[in-house]
C-alpha cells in the first residue's frame, strides 16, 4: 500500500464528509435543529469525541465515544443530512458497533434520534436492521444506562426503541409516533398534525418521554445532567463528594401538618436543593424525580397528595413501577414518600387498577436496592401495602400524626361503628369522635412504631438526616433472593 498515495484521498473524503452537503446542511439549521456532530460536540467534553467508521457516511448515522464530565460515553446520532437519517443495514452495523463497545467497557449509551424512517429501498434488510438495534437495546437494559435524545421525527419501530431506552428527552422538533398524521388523519376522517399527536407535550402526557426542551441545546444539557447523576454501568455507584451538609436540618418543616407540594419536600430533602423531575405532566398524583443526598444519587417516588389525595391511579402506579425497576436495576436507593388516601375509588371496572396496583408493588417488593419510606400524612390501602410496608421498605419512618389503615377512619367507622353511630344523639358529634378515636388508637403511626412496623417517629426537620443515615447504614446491603431467570411482572 503506498501511504503517501492514498493518505491525501483519506483526507479529501474525511474533510467532504465532515462538511456535510452545504444545502442539506442549511435546511437543518433553519428547521432549528443542530448537525450530527454538532449535537455530539454539545453532549461531549471538549475536544473528547472519537469518531468511529467515519468513512461510511452513507449509513446516515455518526458514532463513536467520548466523555461526559471526564466519564466515558457511548454515542451516536442520525444525520438527517444523510438521506434523512434513514435506517438500513449499513446504519444498524454502526449502531451495533458502538453497542457492542458500550457493553465491553460498561460506559452509558446516548441515542441522539431524528430519521425520516427505514430505507424503504432495502425492504426486510431495514426492518431487521430495526429488529437488531431494538434486540442490542434490549440486551443492555439493566447494564448501562441508556438515554435517548429525540430532536427530530422518530417514527414507527424507531419510536419503539426510543421506548425501551431508560430515559428519553426530546426537545421542540421532537416527534414520537407510530402512525404519521397523514395516516391518522386518513383513519380518523380528522385532521391531525404531528406536534398535537406526537410532540414533545403529547408525548409527556402519554408517559414515552420523560424531559422536554425547547431546543437542541436544552435537551442536550439536560442528558448531560443525567449522565452525571447516573452510575456509568451497572457495577458502578452513584457517588460523588457533597457540598451540603448532609445533617442539614429542614428548619423550614418546623410545625409543619401536610405538604402543599410534594416537589418542594424532594428538594429540601436533596442535596443543594437539587432534583431531576422525570414524567412531569404525566400522571401528576405520582411524582418520581432524581437527586442526590450525601452524594449518593437516589430515586424519589411520592404521592401528590394534592392531587386526588395523592390516590394511587392506573398512570400513577405504571409510572412509579417504571421508575422503580429502573432504579433497581442500576442499585440506585429509592425513598418514597406516603401520602396517600389508597387507590383511586372508580365505578368504571377494577381490573386493571388492581392489575396497575400490583405492579407497583411488584416493582418495590422485588428490587434489592436500599428502600427508604417516609410517611409524611397518610398510608392507607394499596398505599402503604405498596410504598411502605416492610415487604417494600428496609427502613420506615413517619412524621408525627401519620395515619396507616387499610381504610380510611371515616370508612373504618362506618364499617365497624354503625350501630353506634345509629344510637347517637348527635351522629355527626359522634362520628367525629369515633373517627379521632380510631386514629387515636388504631391508625396513629406511633402504634405502628410500637409494634416494630414504622423504625422511627421523626420530627419534619430531622428527615434528611434521618434518611441520610439510613442510605448509610443499608449501603452494604445484601439480600439473597431465591434462584429464578426472572419474576412475572403483571403487566
Amino acid at each position: 500500500m503506498n501511504v503517501e498515495r492514498n493518505l491525501p484521498v483519506v483526507r479529501e473524503r474525511k474533510l467532504a464528509i465532515l462538511k456535510g452537503d452545504p444545502e442539506l446542511c442549511a435546511q437543518q439549521k433553519k428547521a432549528g435543529k443542530l448537525l450530527a456532530r454538532e449535537r455530539i460536540a454539545q453532549l461531549l467534553d471538549a475536544a473528547s469525541f472519537v469518531e468511529m467508521d467515519v468513512l461510511n457516511a452513507d449509513a446516515g448515522v455518526v458514532t463513536g465515544y467520548g466523555l461526559v464530565d471526564g466519564s466515558p460515553v457511548c454515542v451516536y446520532a442520525q444525520d438527517f443530512t444523510v438521506k434523512g437519517g434513514s435506517v438500513g443495514a449499513a446504519h444498524a452495523r454502526k449502531v451495533l458497533k458502538v453497542m457492542d463497545l458500550a457493553e465491553k467497557t460498561g460506559a452509558p449509551v446516548v441515542g441522539i434520534l431524528d430519521t425520516a424512517g427505514a430505507r424503504l429501498d432495502e425492504g426486510v434488510d431495514a426492518m431487521n436492521a430495526y429488529a437488531m438495534m431494538a434486540g442490542r437495546v434490549s440486551a443492555l437494559s439493566g447494564v448501562v444506562p441508556q438515554i435517548s435524545l429525540v430532536l427530530g421525527p422518530c417514527g414507527g419501530i424507531a419510536s419503539a426503541i426510543a421506548g425501551m431506552t431508560d430515559i428519553t428527552v426530546m426537545s421542540e422538533n421532537g416527534a414520537l409516533f407510530v402512525n404519521g398524521p397523514m395516516v391518522v388523519s386518513a383513519a380518523s376522517g380528522k385532521r391531525v398534525d404531528m406536534k398535537t399527536m406526537a410532540g414533545p407535550e403529547a408525548s409527556v402526557q402519554s408517559g414515552v418521554a420523560e424531559l422536554t426542551a425547547k431546543t437542541d441545546e436544552e435537551a442536550i444539557a439536560l442528558a448531560r445532567k443525567l449522565i452525571a447523576m447516573l452510575p456509568v454501568n451497572n457495577m458502578d455507584d452513584a457517588v460523588t463528594p457533597s457540598a451540603d451538609d448532609v445533617n442539614r436540618e429542614l428548619i423550614e418543616l418546623n410545625g409543619i401538618d401536610k405538604v402543599d407540594d410534594v416537589r418542594d419536600l424532594m428538594r429540601s430533602i436533596a442535596d443543594m436543593r437539587d432534583i431531576v423531575e422525570l414524567g412531569e405532566g404525566f400522571a401528576a398524583s405520582m411524582v418520581t424525580a432524581l437527586g442526590k443526598i450525601g452524594g449518593a444519587t437516589v430515586g424519589f417516588i411520592a404521592n401528590q397528595a394534592a392531587k386526588d389525595e395523592g390516590r394511587l391511579t392506573v398512570y400513577g402506579c405504571k409510572k412509579a413501577a417504571r421508575f422503580a425497576a429502573f432504579c433497581d436495576c442500576f442499585s440506585i436507593p429509592i425513598v418514597t414518600i406516603v401520602d396517600s388516601m389508597g387507590m383511586k375509588i372508580s365505578t368504571a371496572p377494577q381490573g386493571e387498577l388492581s392489575r396497575t396496583g400490583a405492579q407497583l408493588m411488584f416493582a418495590l417488593t422485588e428490587a434489592t436496592t436500599v428502600r427508604i419510606a417516609l410517611i409524611a400524612g397518610n398510608a392507607v390501602g394499596m398505599g402503604y401495602a405498596a410504598m411502605a410496608s416492610r415487604a417494600s421498605a428496609d427502613m420506615v419512618y413517619a412524621w408525627p400524626g401519620a395515619v396507616i389503615s387499610a381504610v380510611t377512619p371515616k370508612i373504618a367507622v362506618q364499617l365497624t361503628q354503625a350501630d353506634e353511630l345509629k344510637g347517637a344523639d348527635d351522629p355527626y358529634a359522634k362520628r367525629e369522635e369515633l373517627e379521632n378515636r380510631y386514629m387515636d388508637d388504631v391508625a396513629d403511626g406511633v402504634n405502628a412504631a410500637k409494634l416494630g412496623y414504622v423504625d422511627d417517629v421523626i420530627e419534619p426537620a430531622q428527615t434528611r438526616q434521618m434518611i441520610a443515615a439510613a442510605l448509610e447504614m443499608l449501603s452494604g446491603k445484601r439480600e439473597s433472593r431465591p434462584a429464578k431467570k426472572h419474576g412475572n411482572m403483571p403487566l
